[in-house]
């Protein structure tokens, strides 16, 4: 069994039911869910005209290959109905693979660790919260250090269910 750690976001619709069903997915055919962050609400990164986002991280046990997690994500958003035509577009759900264990996988399907964790504020607030003495594997540093030499400003905040 290896530990991993996902990244959910969502933009569109009912975006704490969606970050929920996706969850549960998860959970069903990935593995066992050790770990939560709270869900935060953050502007939109890259293409910074669409809808603010939700993001949550997990972090789960799974006795998958990489190749056989990333499948899986990948059915998990398309039965959800995530479409793929702008890049950094609008989407239901967007789950990523943060980390898988320490491994380091580079192949033109799969980049672990998340080649972009370390400059995203919308990353690293919800890793931090659950993680913050994880190590990087590529960069040697804790993800308390990551988050702490952030230059991104994004604005991330611990989202109120009330609004």
């Amino acid at each position: 069994m290896i530990n991993v750690f996902l990244l959910l976001g969502s933009n569109l619709g009912k975006r704490e039911l969606f970050l929920d069903e996706a969850i549960g997915h998860i959970e069903n055919r990935v593995g066992k869910r050790l770990n939560k962050s709270a869900v935060y609400e953050t502007q939109s990164w890259g293409k910074t005209d669409e809808p603010d986002y939700l993001n949550q991280v997990i972090e789960l046990q799974t006795g998958l290959t990489a190749g056989e997690l990333l499948k899986i994500i990948l059915d998990i958003e398309l039965e959800m109905g995530r479409r793929r035509e702008i890049k950094w577009g609008a989407r239901i759900i967007d789950i990523d693979i943060l980390f898988y264990g320490n491994d380091i996988i580079s192949s033109p399907e799969l980049t672990i660790p998340h080649p972009e964790l370390h400059k995203r504020r919308f990353t690293l607030e919800p890793l931090n919260q659950i993680a913050s003495d994880l190590v990087h594997p590529v960069l040697g540093k804790t993800i308390f250090l990551l988050k702490k030499e952030l230059k991104d400003n994004l604005i991330v905040k611990i989202y109120n269910f009330e609004d």
